[in-house]
């Protein structure tokens, strides 16, 4: 595996086209959020999925996936987003919460007959770079260790994934709680599913 150290928030840009590089070629890296440090892969790369989903040990077809996209308007390709959701996303992000909404159609095989679509848009400048160099939504889900203090130690967590993934991106010590999780797929009813690093106020 291979390390990039980054800052956070002024990450290099030429890091982040070889980290780009080495998604859009199928690969699979670790990288921070505002959250947890993530496991990640292109979302449009189905090989790339399968693989990242056997290392998790996630079931695609009936588990829940989420999208690390830049910004809205690249998270509107994937996600139907009516007003009051925009108004809700707009407040909230960038920021650390997972929003459920309604997925739309341009999304690969794997997401075929969801009806609902995790949605990161981190604040964090890392993140959200990986997703702008790439041009495409990754699909993230959080590394976990038996040990909570490893968790923020990207040394530990490289270590951990050596074999499983190419790159760790180093953003220095990450968190150890999760992002807050709400179902806005009824967007006049926003429900929390999981409280986390921050406080939803509807």
């Amino acid at each position: 595996m291979k390390i990039l150290k980054l800052y956070s928030d002024r990450p290099d840009g030429r890091y982040i086209a070889e980290a780009a590089r080495t998604l859009r070629d199928g690969g699979t890296l670790v990288f921070p959020t505002d959250t947890l440090y993530a496991l990640g892969c292109d979302a449009l790369n189905h090989r790339a999925i399968e693989r990242m989903c056997r290392i998790k040990g996630i079931e695609p077809e009936t588990q829940p996936l989420s999208l690390l996209c830049a910004d809205l308007s690249q998270a509107s390709e994937y996600v139907r987003i009516d007003n009051r959701a925009f108004s809700v996303l707009r407040r909230c992000l960038p920021g650390p919460f997972t929003f459920l909404l309604p997925a739309a159609l341009r999304l690969p095989k794997v997401f075929r007959g969801r009806k609902t679509i995790g949605l990161r848009v981190p604040d964090n400048a890392i993140a959200r770079a990986l997703a702008e160099e790439l041009g495409g939504p990754l699909l993230c889900t959080s590394v976990r260790l038996d040990d909570p203090d490893e968790l923020v130690e990207p040394e530990s967590i490289a270590m951990h994934y050596a074999s499983q993934a190419e790159l760790l991106i180093d953003g220095g010590h990450g968190g150890t709680v999760g992002s807050t999780i709400v179902d806005l797929t009824d967007s006049s009813a926003p429900e929390v599913v999981r409280e986390g690093a921050a406080v939803f106020e509807p």
